[in-house]
C-alpha cells in the first residue's frame, strides 16, 4: 500500500472520531446544573416568631425603641424605600403597578381581628402572646403576659379589651393597657362585644334547657341581664352585636318558609323587630361597619347547594328591604365589608356541587379576590402581582380602609394588600 493512499485513509479514520465525538457533545453528553437551591425563606418558624422571611430578619426581640424591622412580601420581593432600622421596605410599589400580598407575619396566629392605627390584631400560637402588626409590617406586643393554649378571642372594637376563651370552658376577661384579668362564668360561651365595647352579649349554656339564655353584661361580667330563653336552640343562635348596637343576635327559630328561612332581630330588650328572609341554609353573615346592611350566603337546590353571597338591609325599621343575590359562590366568612356599599372577598375557582353542605371540599381551592360594588352588582377582580395561591380563612379592612388584611386557611401569618 503506498504513502498516500495510507494518510487518506488515517485521515479518514480521525474525521469519523472528531464527527463522532462532535455529536456526543451536542446530543447526548448531559449537563450539569450547578445553581444552588432558592431559599426563599419563609419556611422553618421554629419556636421564634419570625416577621416576614427568617433568612432576612430576626426574631422578636426586646428592643428600647420597641420597633421591629417590617416583613417581606410572600413572594420575597422588595421595593424602594427602607425600613426604621436600615431593612429595605418590600411594601412600596413602583407607581402603575399591581399591589403585591405581603406577608407580614409567618408565624402560627389566632384571632385575628381589626385593631387600632390601622392594625391588625392577633395571638401568636408559638409563644403565647398578643400581638399588633400594621401595614407595613411593624410588630408590636400588646402585653409581656403568656396565655397558654388560647382557643377563641372575642374583641373589642373600640378599646384593648378582649374576652379569651380556653379548650376546657374557661373564660377571661383581659384589659392589654391596664393588664386587669377578670374570670368569666365556664358556661358563658360565644362573645361578642358592642360596638363602643361597653358591653358584651354572650350565651349561658346551663345544664338544663331551661336555665339557657342570651345574655348580656359589662365586660367584667357585672350587670348580667337575661335577653331572651335558648331552651334547645342555642346552635341556631349567631350572638354578633349589631356596630349601631340595635340587634345583639340572630336567630334561624322563625317560621319554615320551605328551603328558606325567618331570621330574627334580637334586640337587648326584647323589642319586636321585623324580620328577615334568607334563601337558603347554611347561614354565615357579616354586618357593615356602620350596621345597615347584613352581608350573608347562604345554599339552596337552585345554586346547586353551593354558597351565595346576598345583601339586604337589616336595621330595625328597614330589615328585609333591597334583598338581592351578588352572582359570587363564596361563604361570607371570607368576605368583609369595607364600607355601607362595598365587599372584598375570597372567592373559590371552582366549586363542586353540594360545597354548601361541607366548606372544607374548598379548604385547598385557590381563591381569587373581589371588589363588590353591592349596590350596581359589579365585580372586580383584585389584579395582584403576587402569584402565590391563597385560601381566604377570614378577611378585614383597616380603619382608615387602605388595607386588606387576610388570613389563609392553609399559610401561617397574617398578610396584606395595599387598596390604596
Amino acid at each position: 500500500m503506498d504513502k498516500k493512499r495510507l494518510a487518506l485513509i488515517i485521515g479518514f479514520i480521525i474525521i469519523c472520531i472528531l464527527l463522532g465525538y462532535a455529536i456526543y457533545r451536542v446530543f447526548f453528553r448531559t449537563s450539569t446544573n450547578t445553581t444552588p437551591p432558592i431559599d426563599n425563606g419563609i419556611t422553618g418558624t421554629g419556636g421564634t416568631f419570625p416577621l416576614g422571611s427568617d433568612r432576612e430578619t430576626p426574631p422578636i426581640t426586646s428592643t428600647t425603641t420597641g420597633q421591629l424591622p417590617s416583613g417581606t412580601t410572600s413572594q420575597g420581593v422588595s421595593g424602594s424605600g427602607t425600613g426604621s432600622q436600615g431593612f429595605q421596605n418590600p411594601l412600596a410599589t413602583t407607581p402603575g403597578s399591581n399591589p403585591l400580598i405581603n406577608a407580614l407575619v409567618t408565624s402560627p396566629i389566632a384571632s385575628a381581628a381589626p385593631g387600632s392605627n390601622n392594625s391588625a390584631r392577633f395571638y401568636n400560637q408559638n409563644d403565647g402572646k398578643f400581638y399588633a402588626v400594621d401595614s407595613t409590617g411593624q410588630v408590636r406586643a400588646l402585653s409581656n403576659t403568656v396565655f397558654y393554649n388560647v382557643s377563641d378571642v372575642a374583641w373589642s372594637p373600640r378599646t384593648n379589651e378582649s374576652i379569651i376563651e380556653y379548650p376546657d370552658g374557661s373564660n377571661i376577661y383581659y384589659n392589654f393597657d391596664t393588664n386587669t384579668q377578670v374570670t368569666l362564668p365556664k358556661h358563658w360561651e360565644s362573645f361578642s362585644f358592642s360596638n363602643e365595647g361597653s358591653k358584651i352579649s354572650a350565651k349561658s349554656i346551663g345544664l338544663s334547657p331551661d336555665n339557657r339564655w342570651l345574655v348580656t353584661s359589662d365586660p367584667m361580667g357585672n350587670n348580667i341581664t337575661l335577653v331572651e330563653p335558648l331552651g334547645n336552640n342555642a346552635d341556631k343562635v349567631i350572638v354578633d352585636w349589631s356596630p349601631n348596637r340595635q340587634v345583639v343576635a340572630l336567630s334561624t327559630t322563625g317560621e319554615p318558609l320551605g328551603q328558606n328561612q325567618q331570621l330574627l332581630l334580637i334586640g337587648e330588650y326584647q323589642e319586636n323587630f321585623k324580620s328577615i328572609e334568607v334563601a337558603g341554609r347554611g347561614l354565615q353573615t357579616q354586618w357593615s361597619p356602620q350596621g345597615s346592611k347584613l352581608l350573608h350566603s347562604v345554599y339552596n337546590s337552585r345554586n346547586d347547594y353551593k354558597p351565595e353571597l346576598w345583601i339586604v338591609d337589616a336595621t330595625p325599621d328597614t330589615a328585609g328591604n333591597n334583598r338581592k343575590p351578588l352572582g359570587i359562590n363564596t361563604w361570607a366568612s371570607k368576605c368583609t365589608m369595607a364600607d355601607e356599599r362595598t365587599v372584598y372577598c375570597g372567592v373559590p375557582e371552582t366549586l363542586e356541587s353540594g360545597a354548601g353542605f361541607a366548606p372544607e371540599i374548598a379548604n385547598f381551592t385557590p381563591d381569587r379576590i373581589y371588589k363588590i360594588d353591592t349596590t350596581t352588582g359589579i365585580r372586580t377582580e383584585l389584579e395582584l402581582e403576587d402569584s402565590t395561591a391563597h385560601v381566604v380563612d377570614t378577611m378585614f379592612v383597616s380603619s382608615d380602609g387602605s388595607t386588606l388584611f387576610f388570613t389563609d386557611k392553609n399559610q401561617n401569618g397574617i398578610f396584606s394588600i395595599p387598596l390604596k
